[in-house]
């Protein structure tokens, strides 16, 4: 079948499913491989469930009226995702980085939805099959949809911006993410700049930290930008009050509090502010958005348990994230303040530096105790606490800490440093 007959096909049964444990009726089931499973060996399941074709690569399995064969599912999806945007008026806002990707796109999805029909990345589904599902969630009404992009390898960027054609885009920060696959830091900048290469090829726009020089330095050529300062009033200047706790700022003589933790999420906001603003959201209403919008999932929330004041951001972790982490903690007003801290994953031969770094870098400021857990910060040397592995940690829950305390809980979602919580 052509990608024109699929595409006509989708546009009778607008739903993709990929999981047979979340089927709906007369949904489209396209059969994905992954290391552990083979979706082939689920397509009749699907369409006993109610799905109303099956897409399947397995030539053992026959191609029939609800049965659809071709060459490579994933492909098939990706093909049908770039046909799908070719074909539809929203404008596509692309969103890539080393931290803060997640929680800037919902920043900015809460702002434009305030005058726009917006859809946007559920989760952190930005992978080379969350950004084909997300393109194809774009409705006939949808006027903005916001797509967030990740990448662990060179080149990834490039391939979902070749699918996506984003008319917009915007780089949070480069950071020490990934370096398992970008190799450095500065691999790691030429892998988030493919974002900004494709839109200036395509004389596409950009939005941009102005206060960011490696973002400045890469957008010399080009005057179709926009960019947000709290420096420099020749760009668009926000201003930033404070974050003790909570990060709050000022544009156009309008005060906005958020109730986002850190420091670090005053670019966050700011790239919201920015595209409103550029968008004409009145800034009534980006107050409005950025005032309600509440964290979740673990990433920067601040939490109330007996006599503790925990801030959990354990969603993710990297060198550059955890170091922001640390630094707002330190500048927090608290009587006492404990730093949990889990490995950071993914970092690959420079692992042993980085979380030795760290671990030197949390010694330096004195907080009444820092905790570490997991194999790699397990090895580093130290005087603090270590516990190499959660379960480890929790057989000694009991010392973790007795008397009211402010605390930071800190690391990568594989240790999955939530669990803290039920500890205290």
């Amino acid at each position: 079948m052509k990608i024109e007959q699929l595409h006509t096909l989708f546009l009778r049964f607008p739903v993709i499913c990929t999981d047979t444990r979340t089927i709906t009726e007369n949904c489209l089931f396209f059969a994905l491989k992954g290391d552990n499973f083979d979706g082939n060996s689920y397509a009749y399941e699907a369409l006993e469930k109610g799905a109303s074709h099956a897409i399947v690569d397995d030539k053992n399995l026959e191609n029939t009226e609800t049965v659809i064969l071709v060459d490579n599912v994933l492909e098939t999806l990706q093909q049908l995702a770039k046909y799908h945007r070719q074909h539809c008026n929203a404008k596509i806002i692309g969103l890539t980085g080393s931290n803060g990707k997640t929680t800037t796109k919902e920043l900015i999805t809460e702002v434009l939805s305030q005058k726009y029909n917006t859809i946007a990345t559920k989760g952190n589904f930005n992978n080379h099959i969350g950004v084909p599902l997300t393109l194809l969630s774009i409705k006939p009404d949808t006027e903005v949809a916001i797509v967030e992009m990740g990448a662990n390898h060179l080149r990834e960027i490039d391939f979902l911006c070749q699918m996506a054609m984003p008319d917009y885009g915007y780089i949070t920060n480069f950071g020490k993410a990934h370096l398992e696959g970008f190799g450095s830091e500065e691999g790691v900048i030429k892998a988030k700049t493919e974002l900004y290469d494709y839109l200036l090829a395509n004389k596409k726009f950009v939005f941009f930290n102005a206060d960011d020089p490696i973002q400045v330095s890469k957008l010399t050529t080009t005057t179709n930008k926009l960019g947000f300062s709290n420096q420099h009033h020749n760009y668009l200047f926000i201003k930033f009050l404070g974050a003790d706790p909570y990060v709050s700022l000022k544009f156009k003589e309008v005060q906005i509090k958020s109730q986002l933790v850190g420091s670090y999420n005053f670019t966050n906001c700011s790239a919201a502010v920015l595209m409103g603003d550029y968008f004409n959201v009145p800034i009534t209403a980006i107050k409005s958005a950025l005032e309600n919008y509440t964290p979740r999932n673990n990433r920067s929330q601040i939490l109330e348990k007996n006599n503790f004041k925990i801030i959990l951001d354990a969603y993710n972790a990297n060198p550059s994230s955890m170091k922001a982490a640390l630094e707002n903690f330190h500048e927090l007003k608290a009587d006492r303040k404990i730093a949990i801290l889990g490995d950071m994953f993914e970092l690959g031969t420079s692992a042993e530096k980085e979380h030795q770094e760290i671990a030197d870098l949390a010694r330096k400021m004195n907080f009444e105790e820092v905790i570490l857990i997991g194999e790699n910060f397990y090895k580093t040397k130290t005087e603090f606490p270590k516990y190499a592995s959660f379960n480890a940690l929790a057989k000694k829950a009991e010392k973790i800490a007795t008397a009211e305390a402010t605390i930071l809980i800190k690391g990568s979602r594989g240790m999955a440093l939530e669990r803290l919580v039920d500890l205290f």
